[in-house]
C-alpha cells in the first residue's frame, strides 16, 4: 500500500514538474509583440477620496466621461478611425496599438510594428496625407497655422482650413452638455469659473480666458486639465494642438511644502548662468507649485510614455501676465521611480553612487523641470519675435532641453542656499543622470527624446560621467556642475537669438542615440526592466 502511495506521489510530482516546465517554456517563448506590451508596467491609478464631498465625487465621474471623449478625439487626430485597430489579428499587437494610439511604436522612432499600415505621417491626421509643402505654403489663410485648426480638402480638392469646433462638432456637443453638468456640481468658485470659461473655449476655439481662469483656481481639491493643449503630435510643422485630459486630486500636505518656492522665481531668473540680456524678462509670481495624485490620463498625455508633471498653460501671453501652474503627479512619479529608475540604477551605476539615487531627488528634479519652462526667455533679443516662432519645429526639443538643465540648476542652487534640505547636490546630479537613462529608452523621435539625447551627449562630452572597466557609470560631480552651467548658457543663447540654423544642425548631430549608449540600453533591456507604465483607471478602480 505504501509503495502504491509512493508511486502515485512520484507520478504526481513528475506531472507537476512537467506542467511547471511547460509553463516555463511558455513564458520563455512569449511573442516579440507580447514582450513589447510587457515593457509597460501596469499601475492602478487610485487615491484617497475620503476627504471629498459628495459633489466632488460626482464631479470626478463627469470628468472621467469628458476625459474619455478627449481620448477618442486624440485617436482621430493621431490616427483616424480607431476601429481600424480591430482588424489587427494578433492580440498582443492590437493591445500594443492601443498603448501607442496607432500601429507605430512611439518609444522607437515611430516605427510601424504591423504590416500594411506604412509610415506614420509627420502631420498625423491634422493635414491631408498627400499635401505637399509647396501647396501648404501657397494656401492664403491667416488661420492655417493656428493651434486649433486642421487642413482639409474641399470637394474640388483644394486645401481649406477648418476650426476644431467644426471638425469635431459631434464630440464637442457631448462635452458641452457634460461641462454644463460639471458647472452645476462645482462648489469651489475658482473651479466653477474655470469650467464655465473652458466650456466657452470649446465652442469658440479661444482658450485665453479659460487659461487665465485656470491660473486663478487656487483652492480646489480637484483639477481637470482638458482640451487641445500640446503640439508634439504635429511633427510636420508643430502647429496643431492635440486633445488630452488629466483628472487630478490635490495632495495638500505635499503642495504646502512646495508653496514657498513660488516667490523665489524672479531671484532664480536673475541667477541663471547666462548673459544679462537673455534674462531680462521677469517671470510671473502668480504661479504655483502643487502636488496631485492623478486618477485619469486620456489622449495625448496617455500615448506612449506617460508624463509625470504638468506645466501649463503654454500661451506666452498668460505666462507673462500670471506665470504658470506646475502640477506634480506624485503617484505616477513614484511608480516610475520604483518600477524603472531604481532597477536601471542598480544595473548601470557604480555601487558606491547608487546611494545617491533617491525619490526625493527625482521628485525635485521633475518639479523644477516644470518651473524652468517659465524661466529664461520667451521673446528673442534680436527682433525675430517669440522664441517659439523663431525656432519653429526645433522649438519643442530645445525648450524641453532648457527645462531639463535649468531644473537641475535650480535644484542644486536651492540646496546650496539651504532651501532644499532633504537631498544633497550629489543626489540631484546622480538621480538626474540615472533619470536620463530612464528617459532615453523612449527613443529620440519626440521632442522630449531629442532633449534627453542632447543633454546626455553634452554631459558625456564634457566629462560629467564616464564608464569604468565594467561598463558602470562613474559621475564626476565637479565636471557635472560645470557641464550643467555651460549647457544652460548655450541653450538660452540659442533660444534668445532664435538661431534655428544652429539649433537644427546641433540637434541633428547630438539629438541621437550613439553606439556606446545603445550598448548600455541593450544591457538595461536584457534585464527586462519596464520602459514605462500604463494604467488601470476609471470609476471601477476608484470604487465610484
Amino acid at each position: 500500500m505504501k509503495r502504491l502511495i509512493y508511486v502515485c506521489l512520484a507520478v504526481a510530482l513528475i506531472g507537476f514538474a512537467s506542467c511547471q516546465k511547460k509553463e516555463t517554456l511558455k513564458e520563455e517563448t512569449k511573442s516579440p509583440m507580447q514582450e513589447k506590451v510587457d515593457e509597460f508596467a501596469s499601475v492602478k491609478l487610485t487615491t484617497n477620496l475620503s476627504n471629498l464631498s459628495s459633489n466632488e465625487r460626482e464631479l470626478i465621474k463627469v470628468f472621467l466621461e469628458i476625459g474619455q471623449i478627449m481620448d477618442d478625439l486624440f485617436w482621430k487626430q493621431a490616427y483616424g478611425n480607431k476601429t481600424d485597430i480591430d482588424t489587427i489579428s494578433d492580440k498582443a499587437a492590437r493591445e500594443f496599438a492601443m498603448i501607442n494610439y496607432g500601429p507605430w511604436e512611439r518609444l522607437n522612432g515611430m516605427k510601424p510594428f504591423v504590416e500594411g499600415f506604412g509610415e506614420k505621417p509627420l502631420g498625423a491626421n491634422f493635414y491631408p496625407f498627400d499635401m505637399k509643402d509647396e501647396e501648404y505654403n501657397a494656401l492664403k489663410d491667416k488661420n492655417k497655422d493656428n493651434l486649433y485648426t486642421v487642413i482639409r480638402r474641399d470637394n474640388e480638392g483644394k486645401l481649406v482650413v477648418k476650426w476644431y469646433r467644426e471638425e469635431y462638432k459631434e464630440e464637442l456637443a457631448k462635452v458641452d452638455a457634460l461641462l454644463e453638468k460639471a458647472i452645476s456640481l462645482a462648489e469651489d468658485s475658482g473651479l466653477k469659473k474655470y469650467l464655465t470659461e473652458r466650456r466657452k473655449a470649446f465652442q469658440t476655439d479661444d482658450y485665453f480666458a479659460s487659461d487665465m481662469a485656470w491660473m486663478d483656481m487656487k483652492k480646489s481639491k480637484l483639477d481637470f486639465v482638458c482640451g487641445p493643449i500640446e503640439n508634439y503630435e504635429d511633427r510636420r510643422f508643430g502647429s496643431k494642438a492635440a486633445y488630452e485630459a488629466f483628472v487630478l486630486v490635490k495632495d495638500e500636505k505635499w503642495s504646502n511644502d512646495l508653496a514657498k518656492f513660488t516667490a523665489m522665481l524672479p531671484q532664480l531668473q536673475k541667477e541663471l548662468p547666462v548673459e544679462a540680456k537673455f534674462k531680462k524678462e521677469i517671470p510671473g509670481t502668480d504661479s504655483d507649485l502643487n502636488v496631485y495624485d492623478v486618477i485619469f490620463y486620456g489622449g495625448d498625455c496617455n500615448a506612449g510614455s506617460k508624463t509625470i508633471a504638468i506645466n501649463l498653460p503654454n500661451d506666452e501671453r498668460v505666462q507673462l501676465k500670471k506665470g504658470a501652474r506646475r502640477l506634480q503627479l506624485k503617484n505616477a512619479m513614484k511608480a516610475k521611480f520604483d518600477k524603472i529608475l531604481m532597477p536601471i540604477a542598480d544595473q548601470i551605476m557604480v555601487e558606491d553612487q547608487i546611494k545617491n539615487i533617491k525619490f526625493d531627488a527625482f521628485f525635485s528634479n521633475v518639479t523644477f523641470h516644470e518651473v524652468a519652462h517659465g524661466l529664461g526667455i520667451k521673446n528673442t533679443v534680436n527682433g525675430k519675435g517669440s522664441v517659439r516662432k523663431a525656432l519653429g519645429n526645433q522649438y519643442s526639443g530645445w525648450e524641453e532641453a532648457k527645462a531639463d538643465i535649468l531644473g537641475l540648476f535650480m535644484v542644486t542652487s536651492l540646496i546650496e542656499k539651504g532651501e532644499i534640505t532633504n537631498i544633497t547636490q550629489e543626489d540631484a546630479f546622480a538621480t538626474f543622470i540615472a533619470g536620463i537613462l530612464r528617459s532615453v529608452r523612449f527613443g529620440a523621435a519626440s521632442a522630449h527624446g531629442k532633449a534627453n539625447m542632447m543633454c546626455f551627449n553634452y554631459f558625456e562630452n564634457n566629462g560629467a560621467f564616464a564608464r569604468n572597466k565594467d561598463g558602470k557609470y562613474v559621475i564626476d560631480f565637479a565636471k557635472a556642475k560645470k557641464a550643467m552651467e555651460s549647457w544652460a548658457a548655450l541653450i538660452i543663447k540659442v533660444e534668445g537669438e532664435g538661431d534655428i540654423d544652429f539649433a537644427t544642425d546641433y540637434n541633428n548631430k547630438n539629438g541621437i542615440i550613439k553606439s556606446e549608449l545603445q550598448k548600455d540600453l541593450d544591457k538595461i533591456n536584457s534585464a527586462k526592466i519596464p520602459k514605462d507604465i500604463r494604467f488601470e483607471q476609471g470609476k471601477s478602480v476608484l470604487g465610484l
